[in-house]
């Protein structure tokens, strides 16, 4: 079923969004989901952010079943958010740019019983049990909208897109019911390698690093305490439940946490605090004063061209020029003086793409000469037909003229492009742009648009008009896959015996033929599966509210002490679901 239409959605971000089909989720699946948000509930009643639990309720997360997200993205107009749903990783400049639209994407996959207690691939649990609840927050929602519109303008570099895809492949990997151990080693491995290649902390790192440490790994201080909001320990059964040790450092969260990396596949040894959310927006700011968006200049384009990704250069004039920046030259001064993109290219006003300026035309590239042009006693931009008359340039005729930088511009004005009655682009046939003997654009390369312009203003990721950009130019497609299910040929009978004991305990059937039930059930446990300990104690907790079978559930509590043995993940969350039971 389809949340947030599609026909609300930005045009480029409708390719990632999926359908959650319930019928794929499995007993073991909703018996997880049922045993995660009751420990959560205790545990968090005491130590998550005051808004958490109210927050669930607000925003249609139940105890007993999976939520279903077009039920949860009505509560969420509420709070003026929206819900889609996603599977799985979606690149990091989509998920982005949701947030800035205020909409959530919630994962539809929800986590092996194996990984119950923390999963690297983004799951039901975690935005739909740790994103979510929060939002109630209006301060902590104004940030994470804020977050999203000030991080959709970064800049990704090249290895963060590698990064990416390397994680996506492990947390798939992960998560796949029929993956190998030898296919989870390979993946590790490939994301390892990916890490290593990373050169420097590029824009997109720092953003990354600060939502990390704060929606998703963030902690609130009041009257002394710590209390949890990030979505990562909201939904992480094991991290939750030690990170409030003295084993893991608290720092005040400054700016200064973009300064500190993270593994998602390894416990925090360190987590960043807060005394109010509105301090997070002030920290927000402080990072986007450091972007390329707020400064421009030659700094900016630096970051571009290092970048070698998708990026937008705007200048004084408005023109906006989105491309991946090959070349960009400056004079003594550092003044801008030449850039150059390669194709596909696009020229926009205002973040809409100029008519006749797009793809198609700038599909192998652009270049543009910058700066003042000599004889203008204004910027160019601002000069009339009669200024550009007063250099013997008129449109329809052919003409010269040169920049302080020395490039030469010399062919036919054959169209002038304005905005607000001033020139913007001028159109050139026969044309030649020279610096000294050195051929910047020859006549036979075609036509040459020459954008007026003096001092680059901003540069930041992605196109200017995204919509026309992806309408035409998909870098690399995206088609969700369906959403995964847990079920194999090896948990077929397990899983049904799961959905048995649900039954039971939802119809609330109290009789002898029911006993007999729970009793078989609990043979076939012992026969086939021995290791199973969420089964075993769903079975103790209708035995003891029935107060049937004294002997049988102290039989049960041994079984499950000695299963608890075989590991501290296990003691963990067996002796916290026994807790559960009175």
């Amino acid at each position: 079923m389809m949340t947030y239409s599609n026909a609300e959605l930005p045009l480029h971000l409708r390719q990632y969004i999926a359908e959650q089909d319930y019928s794929l989720y499995t007993p073991i699946d909703h018996a997880s989901w049922r045993y995660i948000m009751r420990i959560s509930k205790e545990f968090f009643k005491d130590h998550a952010h005051p808004k958490y639990l109210e927050g669930l309720r607000e925003t249609g997360v139940t105890t007993e079943r999976i939520p279903r997200i077009s039920e949860m993205d009505q509560k969420l107009q509420k709070f003026g958010w929206r819900a889609v749903i996603i599977t799985g990783f979606i690149p990091p400049e989509p998920f982005l740019e949701m947030l800035a639209h205020r909409i959530l994407p919630i994962a539809s996959d929800m986590r092996k019983l194996e990984n119950l207690d923390y999963t690297p691939a983004p799951d039901i649990v975690h935005e739909a049990a740790g994103h979510a609840p929060i939002l109630a927050d209006p301060d902590y929602s104004s940030y994470l909208k804020k977050f999203g519109e000030i991080a959709r303008r970064v800049i990704f570099a090249k290895e963060d897109n590698d990064l990416y895809k390397a994680v996506l492949l492990l947390s798939e990997t992960k998560e796949n019911p029929s993956a190998t151990f030898e296919e989870i080693e390979k993946a590790q491995k490939n994301l390892d390698e990916a890490a290593e290649k990373v050169g420097y902390v590029s824009e997109a790192q720092q953003v990354t690093r600060l939502g990390w440490w704060s929606t998703e790994y963030g902690l609130y201080e009041k009257d002394g305490k710590y209390l949890m909001y990030g979505a990562g320990l909201l939904s992480s059964v094991g991290e939750s439940y030690n990170c409030l040790s003295d084993k893991v450092a608290k720092v005040p969260l400054t700016i200064d946490c973009i300064n500190v990396s993270y593994d998602i596949t390894q416990p925090q040894p360190q987590l960043f605090v807060t005394d109010e959310f509105k301090k997070l927006e002030k920290v927000i700011d402080q990072l986007a004063e450091r972007m390329a968006y707020r400064h421009g200049g030659i700094l900016g384009l630096a970051k571009a061209h290092r970048a070698q990704t998708l990026t937008t250069t705007v200048f004084e004039s408005g023109i906006q020029v989105s491309g991946v920046l090959s070349e960009y030259r400056t004079d003594a001064q550092d003044n801008v003086t030449f850039i150059k993109m390669t194709g596909p290219v696009q020229l926009s006003w205002e973040e809409k793409e100029i008519s006749g300026q797009g793809v198609d035309r700038h599909s192998q590239g652009f270049s543009s000469p910058i700066g003042k042009i000599k004889g203008l006693s204004k910027s160019s931009w601002l000069a009339t037909a009669e200024d550009w008359q007063s250099l013997g340039c008129r449109e329809g005729q052919k003409c010269s003229f040169e920049y302080t930088s020395g490039i030469k511009v010399s062919g036919i004005w054959v169209q002038s492009i304005k905005q607000e009655n001033r020139i913007l682009i001028m159109s050139f046939k026969q044309c030649t742009v020279s610096l000294g003997q050195e051929i910047l654009f020859a006549p036979d390369w075609g036509d040459f648009d020459l954008i007026l312009g003096e001092t680059v203003t901003s540069v930041f990721g992605g196109a200017a008009d995204r919509n026309a950009y992806m309408s035409k130019v998909i870098l690399e497609p995206f088609h969700p896959r369906p959403q995964k299910c847990n079920l194999t040929a090896e948990n077929k009978e397990l899983n049904s015996l799961y959905g048995l004991i649900r039954e039971l305990r939802e119809y609330k059937v109290v009789d002898g033929d029911t006993l007999d039930k729970i009793l078989r059930v609990n043979e076939i446990l012992d026969l086939k599966y021995p290791n199973d300990w969420l089964l075993r104690l769903e079975i103790l907790e209708l035995l003891k509210k029935n107060q049937w079978r004294p002997q049988l559930c102290l039989e049960l509590n041994k079984k499950l002490d000695e299963l608890s043995q075989e590991s501290d993940r296990l003691k963990m969350l067996i002796h916290r679901g026994l807790h559960l039971i009175p």
